[in-house]
């Protein structure tokens, strides 16, 4: 599509019209869209604007530029590593269209980050289950690794910079580190919770918004990695008990309570949310490559066992 100040000025109302939209969506459905939300999209002259295409980079018909970049959801048993993701400039690595710079999709970009002209980031957490985050832009362009960098961006922190240049970089890579942080967590929630099939491994509760992803060794241990056979779905309760070492996690998979709890006696929620629970076994799931790392249950009950209130 030929860029005329016609072109320019739907663009810009599309952009918009697509903020607002998942500004209204995320407030109703919370940080996960479905990937039918997204597919859906809104009505623009008469027109519907999807905000996510069967191809990374998409852009609708109706506007010059890609609207959107989209990574692929995790695919539970096949882990990626961290910060596959990040640079260390602290932004973002998206991938090219194929391998030619001159792809249509990839010369799309590439205008975007000319023109500097806001983005929506689909994050896959799940197959169907996507993160839109919003405003991206495309920071730079690094064709002999096939890939832009990719800065996040906060439209309430716009006044801080007023126009500075340095400091809207630094602000957007603030800003990148912070949403990469929460994008890796909830890749941990959703890829935890999924194994453990949105039940507490201790006392089997299923209601979601009341589950966590706990961590068997600490996210700040040197083998914390936020990975499936590190992590238990915990309801609230045990996840905070796990966290202060009153429940432990035996390496045979049972649940030990720490002994001065047992002896306590206090009502019928420490009995029944706590003490009865010890020696119960921990439901896991039934896939190995997603089963609690035995290493890591054998360090994790030691510090528990070595804990003293």
């Amino acid at each position: 599509m030929k860029y005329s100040a016609r072109s320019e000025d739907i663009d810009t109302q599309v952009r918009s019209l697509a903020f607002k939209f998942l500004k209204e969506q995320t407030d109703r459905h919370g940080d996960v869209l479905p990937r039918r939300v997204l597919e859906l999209g809104f009505e623009f002259q008469d027109r519907r604007i999807s905000l996510i295409g069967p191809q990374g980079i998409f852009r609708p018909a109706i506007i010059p530029m890609p609207i959107s970049i989209t990574s692929a959801p995790i695919v539970l048993g096949r882990e990626r590593p961290y910060d596959d993701e990040v640079g260390p400039d602290g932004l973002l690595r998206y991938r090219y269209r194929g391998t030619n710079p001159q792809h249509p999709d990839n010369i799309g970009l590439r205008l975007a980050m000319q023109r500097n002209v806001p983005l929506i980031y689909n994050h896959g957490v799940m197959p169907g289950k996507y993160i839109p985050i919003w405003p991206v832009y495309v920071a730079h362009d690094d064709p002999a690794n096939l890939t832009f960098s990719v800065a996040v961006d906060d439209a309430k922190l716009s006044f801080v910079c007023d126009g500075n240049t340095a400091g809207m970089e630094a602000r957007r890579q603030y800003v990148t580190s912070v949403v990469s942080q929460r994008l890796h967590q909830q890749d941990f929630r959703y890829r935890v919770l999924a194994a453990y099939r949105s039940q507490c491994a201790i006392c089997r509760l299923r209601h979601e918004e009341l589950l966590d992803a706990a961590h068997i060794l600490p996210d700040k241990h040197p083998h914390g990695a936020p990975i499936v056979p590190n992590g238990l779905a915990l309801c609230k309760l045990h996840h905070a008990a796990f966290d202060r070492n009153i429940v432990g996690i035996r390496p045979d998979l049972k649940v030990e309570i720490r002994e001065d709890v047992l002896k306590e006696e206090d009502g019928p929620m420490l009995h029944h949310g706590l003490q009865e629970f010890n020696n119960a076994p921990v439901w896991i799931p039934r896939r190995d490559i997603l089963r609690p790392r035995q290493q890591f249950l054998e360090e994790r009950y030691q510090m528990f066992r070595d804990y003293r209130p």
